[in-house]
């Protein structure tokens, strides 16, 4: 059972893009965080090279995990077993990475960390309990609110950089230094969504990320605190599920907070259904 490890793009896709694009739905960080790398270059995420992993069981043997790190960021895993996550932090610890946090299935990020604390000698921390789910069949959300759906444009600019810093402060998510430029790349791409009330009030918003293998995932949602309970996420994610259907997406998925029951409620009534579970653990 062995790990190769590499820094080229080009090398990991050639290697494990067979194995990605199976799981799709698995594999959705993964891919996207690709995908992301192939358009805006290595140093999208930051000014360190991105670190990408397969695991076979044998040399001969077809990929069965993978692993994608992009500092600042810690490494994003993909399934595979709980084995090869063990084998990860080992890998990992004794090239001399030193990440602050790592991400991925719940069996094989329990596995790693719990290999990374023998190494280190300091417990993780979980930081949050997600569940990946995926759209079955769409329900859109009856009554509806008042108000529809609209792409983002450049004048919401100050608007989503402001709700962003908000979703961030409140999910502890850790956002990218440039989030202007993101905000900015994302609202050209077309995958920023608002909900407009009655009377023309930006009210909440959603990202709809790119179709990749056939699946696209719906993130961040986020709707100011004193505006909740209204309908207007519940209806701004059906309304981003069916544009991204329309765009070629055979999938559609997003994760939730384990946290937040009414998130999890509310994307049961859309239509999503659970596929596992996932970690996020700050590791010592």
């Amino acid at each position: 059972m062995t790990w190769t490890l590499t820094d080229s793009l080009d090398e990991f896709l050639a290697r494990a893009r067979e194995f990605l694009h199976a799981g799709p739905a698995e594999n959705t960080v993964l891919l996207s965080l690709c995908d992301r790398l192939r358009r805006d270059g290595a140093h999208a995420f930051g000014d360190q090279e991105p670190q990408y992993g397969w695991w076979r069981t044998g040399p001969a043997a077809p990929v069965e995990g993978a692993f994608v790190r992009t500092p600042p960021f810690g490494p994003r895993l993909g399934p595979m077993p709980a084995a090869a996550g063990a084998e990860l932090a080992r890998t990992l610890h004794a090239g001399g990475a030193r990440p602050a946090r790592v991400s991925g299935g719940a069996v094989a990020t329990a596995a790693f960390v719990e290999a990374w604390e023998l190494l280190v000698g300091v417990p993780g921390t979980v930081h949050a309990r997600e569940r990946l789910h995926r759209l079955g069949e769409l329900v859109t959300p009856e009554p509806a609110p008042a108000g529809r759906a609209r792409r983002a444009v450049a004048a919401d600019r100050e608007l989503l950089v402001r709700w962003y810093r908000e979703f961030g402060a409140e999910a502890a998510v850790q956002l990218p230094a440039d989030l202007g430029g993101q905000v900015d790349r994302r609202t050209a791409e077309g995958a920023l969504h608002l909900w407009e009330d009655g009377d023309g009030r930006p009210v909440s918003f959603i990202g709809v990320g790119p179709v990749i293998a056939g699946t696209s995932r719906i993130g961040p949602v986020y709707t100011p605190t004193d505006l909740r309970g209204r309908g207007y996420a519940g209806a701004l994610v059906a309304a981003g599920s069916a544009w991204a259907r329309a765009a070629g997406a055979a999938e559609l998925v997003l994760f939730t907070d384990l946290a937040n029951p009414t998130s999890n409620a509310l994307y049961h009534r859309i239509g999503f259904r659970a596929v596992e579970d996932c970690l996020v653990v700050d590791l010592g």
